[in-house]
C-alpha cells in the first residue's frame, strides 16, 4: 500500500497546474446536506484561490444547469448526497466532456446505493454487517425476527440523515415502515456495539486512522455538523494491527467500488472480538472545519491546500 510519504513526493512543494487555469467549484445542490455543501464549497474556493486559479463558484440544481456552461478547465464538485454523490452529476458533466474530480458516475452510483456497495464489497472479502432491505408493505414480515439493537437507515442517502438505532422489534418496525414510506426502501442493518472510525483515501494511500467519539447515540447528523463537542482522536487504544487492517481493507473498499483520487471509508469495530465492519465509502466527503478528511489529511502532515492541490494532480493524470 502506498505511504503517505508518496503523497508528500508527489506534490511537496505546492503548485499552480500549468493544465488548469479556470476552475468550477460546484456546491449546493437539492439534498438535505445542501448547507453543508456550501460550506465546503467556500472552503475549497478559498484554497483554489490561494492556490492561484481562476475560480469560480456554483450553486447547482437537476433542473438548473447553467453552472455547466461557465467556461471552465475543471470542475471541482462538493455537493454531498443526492445529485452530488449518486452519480447524476457525473453522468452529465461525463456527457458533455467535461473534466472533474472524484469518482466517476458508476461508482458514484454504486457507492451511494448501500445495499449494491455492500455486496460488492462482500465479493471482495471485506466484512460488513449483516443486512436486509424492505419495503413498506415488506417491513411486517422481518421485524419480528430481524435482530436488535438494529439500524434502520435510507439505502441511498448521506450525513446519517434519517437514519435511526433502535433496540426493540416493535420500533423496528415504526422506523422501517417510516424510512421505507418515505425512499422507497429501508435498510437494516445489524448494529455493530463498538468504536466508530474513519479512515480517508487519497489517491491509493489510506491516511490516518481517526474515532469519532460523540454524546449522541451514534455520529448523526448533529454531532457531524452542528456540535462543538464531537471528539475526533488520532492516538488511539486500539490494536496496531487492527488500524494497519482498517487502512488496508479501506483502499480495497475504494478499489471494489472503482473509486478514484479521493473518499472517505467509515467503519465500526466489534468492541468484544475487534472485527471491523465497513459502513459505507463516501465519494465526495465534506470539506468544512469539522470535516474528516482533511483532518485526517493535516495529520499525516498534509496542509488543507495541498490536500485541494493533490486532488487536482491526480484527478488530471
Amino acid at each position: 500500500m502506498p505511504t503517505v510519504q508518496a503523497i508528500h513526493s508527489r506534490t511537496a512543494p505546492v503548485f499552480k497546474s500549468t493544465r488548469l487555469k479556470r476552475i468550477t467549484v460546484l456546491a449546493g445542490g437539492p439534498g438535505p446536506e445542501r448547507e453543508v455543501s456550501l460550506n465546503s464549497g467556500i472552503a475549497v474556493q478559498d484554497a483554489l484561490l490561494r492556490l492561484g486559479y481562476d475560480v469560480s463558484m456554483r450553486d447547482i440544481h437537476p433542473g438548473e444547469l447553467s453552472a455547466l456552461e461557465v467556461p471552465s478547465d475543471f470542475i471541482f464538485i462538493v455537493l454531498h448526497g443526492e445529485f452530488g454523490e449518486d452519480g447524476a452529476l457525473q453522468h452529465e458533466l461525463e456527457g458533455r466532456g467535461l473534466a472533474y474530480c472524484g469518482s466517476d458516475s458508476k461508482s458514484s452510483r454504486l457507492a451511494m446505493n448501500k445495499v449494491h456497495a455492500k455486496r460488492c464489497f462482500e465479493r471482495a472479502g471485506i466484512p460488513t454487517p449483516g443486512y436486509e432491505v424492505v419495503t413498506a408493505r415488506s417491513t411486517k414480515s422481518v421485524f419480528d425476527h430481524f435482530p436488535t439493537p438494529a439500524v434502520v437507515k435510507p439505502v441511498s442517502s448521506g450525513s446519517s440523515v434519517d437514519t435511526f438505532i433502535v433496540r426493540t422489534s416493535a420500533d423496528v418496525a415504526k422506523y422501517a415502515q417510516f424510512v421505507a414510506e418515505k425512499y422507497g426502501e429501508a435498510l437494516l442493518e445489524r448494529y455493530v456495539q463498538g468504536p466508530e472510525l474513519t479512515v480517508g483515501v487519497v489517491g491509493e494511500t489510506a491516511l490516518p486512522v481517526c474515532e469519532i467519539r460523540t454524546r449522541r447515540e451514534f455520529y448523526d447528523y448533529q454531532a457531524k455538523y452542528i456540535d462543538d463537542d464531537t471528539q475526533y482522536l488520532f492516538d488511539l487504544d486500539l490494536p496496531a494491527a487492527l488500524l494497519t487492517r482498517v487502512q488496508q481493507l479501506s483502499v480495497r473498499a475504494h478499489q471494489s467500488l472503482g473509486c478514484r483520487v479521493f473518499s472517505r471509508v467509515d467503519w465500526k469495530i466489534d468492541a468484544e472480538t475487534y472485527e471491523p465492519f465497513i459502513l459505507e465509502v463516501n465519494t465526495i466527503p465534506g470539506f468544512t472545519d469539522h470535516s474528516l478528511l482533511p483532518k485526517s489529511a493535516a495529520r499525516a502532515g498534509i496542509p488543507f491546500d495541498q490536500l485541494i492541490q493533490t486532488i487536482l494532480d491526480l484527478s488530471i493524470t
